[in-house]
């Protein structure tokens, strides 16, 4: 695939199939890019599970959602990936199979903070807290049917690098720096698991997307200060709307033809905005170090995978 547009027109949530009778757990759901992702899948007959860190405000985007998809099938469930305690207790009330895992939850560039276990917060939220939770659900996913697992990017990934040896910021922390890591480590995540299932013969897709640069509250949730004031204006300005950053990940999620591997993001300038096509990975994500990283996450998570079980 190089690009998603047909002659007629480019992709968009119209040509998401059928997705009846299919489980989709989507993180972050509550707002932004997961809610509209959670939407269009329930909007296409899917079963889809909310995960939110805010019980309150996951049940409000869930009548949210009953409200403008009155047949829909949805429910809430509490998950903050930044403590490993609850994803595991969120995977452990998951009792039935899962054909999509969407890891959309994240937070971007907020001050120095550490998770509920000691790890730099956008590291342990975007990235750790995922791995954790895939590995958690991965029996769920293998009985699934033409399961996927999609991990969300940023083309800030790109910038990014791991500071094996400064994990937690302690040394040196810059907020872009360290979002640029975690998305790093979701890339890399993302591909060794390809790897890894496909070794294995594993029944399960491993996909990645991002949303270019679209309009959601990561930019005045996590900033502060000047940052924070520079992102609402570009925001208002030169984002494009959330709908459109959410295809992406809803193309890597449903397309039929789409491989495991794939990395999808926008079509136009730099990534920044347009319809889903495929995108590449910076060059120095190489298995090498995905599987340096790999190694690194189990031991902090204390999650090993089931390939092969």
């Amino acid at each position: 695939m190089t690009r998603s547009t047909t002659a007629d027109a480019p992709w968009t949530a119209d040509r998401i199939p059928d997705q009846s009778g299919r489980t989709v757990v989507v993180t972050g759901a509550n707002s932004g890019l997961g809610y509209v992702t959670a939407r269009e899948l329930a909007r296409k007959g899917a079963r889809v599970v909310l995960a939110a860190r805010n019980p309150a405000k996951g049940a409000a985007a869930v009548e949210r959602l009953r409200a403008e998809l009155p047949s829909a099938t949805v429910e809430s469930r509490s998950l903050d990936l930044a403590d490993l305690d609850s994803v595991r207790a969120f995977a452990d009330g998951i009792d039935t199979p899962v054909d999509v895992l969407v890891n959309n939850a994240g937070i971007m560039m907020p001050p120095r903070s550490l998770t509920a276990q000691g790890f730099e917060s956008q590291f342990g939220t975007n990235h750790l807290g995922h791995f954790a939770l895939t590995g958690l659900l991965w029996d769920r996913l293998r009985a699934g049917r033409d399961a996927r697992v999609v991990t969300v990017s940023s083309t800030l990934h790109k910038n990014g690098s791991i500071h094996f040896d400064d994990l937690t910021g302690e040394r040196s922390y810059s907020p872009r720096g360290f979002y640029a890591q975690s998305k790093y480590a979701n890339v890399l995540f993302g591909l060794e698991l390809d790897r890894r299932a496909r070794a294995a013969a594993e029944p399960v897709r491993s996909l990645l997307a991002h949303p270019g640069y679209s309009a959601t509250n990561l930019q005045s949730a996590g900033p502060t200060g000047l940052l924070k004031a520079v992102l609402k204006v570009t925001n208002r300005y030169v984002a494009q709307p959330v709908e459109t950053g959410a295809l992406n990940q809803l193309y890597a999620a449903v397309e039929p033809g789409v491989e495991g591997g794939s990395f999808i993001g926008p079509d136009g300038r730099a990534e920044s905005k347009g319809h889903p096509t495929l995108v590449h990975p910076a060059a120095s994500a190489t298995p090498e170090l995905a599987r340096r990283l790999w190694a690194l996450s189990e031991e902090l998570t204390g999650v090993h995978y089931a390939f092969g079980g």
